[in-house]
């Protein structure tokens, strides 16, 4: 006989490690090369001392003459408040009870379940990898009825809840949007105007139901030019801090990857080990490639993701990249502290699935703290303006 104890087991016993690792390691290519770690983890913060420079204390010098006189290493402290990430599952009563006699039934139910929360917390974890921890998604160009235009659609997928806000303030407060359809190719998005009764404006932004201002700091964050701090420390105090950017007019090349590898590793001492680029741009350089006809080497990544190379450094297409962009990190420089793996959100009896009040439901939420944190930014690169004459097949335009 099925219960809600049996599905309490499995959720923990069974569910609990999968999902904990394709959210780690196949959720997307960059996350699974980034090291987690609980060290420098105190309270609801992380506490980290970044080192900066080399030890100064060295030299040449005659038999009898003085000694080189000491200079230790550089160290910065980097402050930064976990952030909380969460998941959450819902089981109707009727559908337990509806599989109580069938464990197949059951399985499937708790496994499609399962299923749906792994993608849409993929979806958001590699988002908030490209992401400035605002939550921002998109901002809105003109709306026709239900219909609305924005700067970008990349960040956003069907079932997606989120809030509007125009300016600081949110529109109607008590709704949320769900997107119902997303248009790729001419960058609209179409939204349940029953549950959404407000007004959409142009210039509104679009966040993640309850997010704004508090997710994980990404990429969009350390290569924004007008923040003036990060993890804590302002970035005119330590020029280490701002990370390489160049603005290109001309299309991908080998020459234009290697100039930005070749800076940072003899201006910064940093090893470029991962490209990751919008899929736009990394067709233009498989062009390039076949124009100039070179191998296309393959390199398998953990979690089974495939990609083609640039010398022996895999070059990832990511949803999340904007159309011109690519970045050229150091994974080794990043690493998500956390405070614990993926748990189960908790009663005070120990129950993780519970009933939602004045509803025949039962919800269970996974939850991890988490924040990400780069100790060397000038050991990244951005490169943006890419052009690309190669053309978007499912583009209406």
């Amino acid at each position: 006989m099925v219960t809600l104890q049996t599905a309490e087991n499995a959720l923990k016993s069974v569910y609990l490690d999968v999902v904990a690792n394709q959210l780690n390691v196949k959720a997307n290519p960059l996350m699974a090369k980034i090291k987690r770690s609980s060290k420098d983890v105190w309270g609801k913060e992380i506490r980290k001392l970044a080192p900066f420079g080399i030890n100064g204390g060295i030299g040449a010098g005659s038999e009898t003459g003085s000694l080189p006189v000491s200079s230790s290493n550089g160290y910065v402290q980097f402050v930064a408040e976990l952030k909380n990430l969460y998941g959450k599952i819902e089981l109707s009563d009727k559908s337990v009870r509806a599989s109580a006699s069938n464990i197949g039934a059951f399985v499937n139910l708790l496994s499609d379940e399962m299923e749906g929360l792994v993608k849409a917390s993929a979806f958001n974890l590699g988002r908030m990898l490209y992401g400035d921890g605002t939550g921002l998604l998109a901002t809105a160009s003109s709306v026709d009825g239900n219909k609305v235009v924005c700067d970008k659609v990349n960040n956003l997928i069907e079932g997606m809840l989120v809030d509007v806000y125009n300016g600081e303030s949110k529109v109607n407060a008590t709704q949320v949007v769900k997107i119902i359809y997303v248009d790729r190719a001419n960058k609209t998005f179409t939204y349940d105007s029953n549950l959404f009764t407000g007004t959409i404006s142009e210039g509104d932004k679009f966040f993640v139901q309850g997010s704004k201002g508090y997710e994980i700091t990404g990429l969009g964050k350390i290569f924004d030019k007008d923040a003036t701090e990060i993890y804590g420390v302002k970035k005119a105090d330590y020029q280490w801090l701002n990370p390489f950017t160049r603005t290109t007019s001309t299309e991908v090349s080998d020459i234009l990857i290697q100039e930005a590898i070749d800076f940072l590793d003899m201006n910064n001492d940093s090893n470029i080990n991962f490209i990751a680029t919008s899929p736009a741009v990394r067709r233009a350089y498989q062009e390039y490639l076949g124009a100039y006809r070179r191998n296309v080497d393959v390199m398998e990544l953990e979690g089974g993701y495939k990609t083609i190379t640039h010398n022996g450094i895999p070059v990832v297409a990511d949803r999340f990249v904007e159309d011109d962009k690519m970045f050229l990190l150091n994974t080794n420089d990043f690493t998500l502290h956390e405070l614990c793996d993926w748990k189960w959100l908790e009663g005070e009896d120990g129950r993780i699935l519970r009933q939602n009040q004045n509803y025949p439901t039962y919800s269970a939420t996974l939850v991890k703290y988490a924040e990400l944190i780069c100790d060397k930014p000038c050991g990244q690169a951005m490169i943006s303006g890419i052009k690309s004459t190669v053309t978007n097949p499912f583009s209406n335009n």
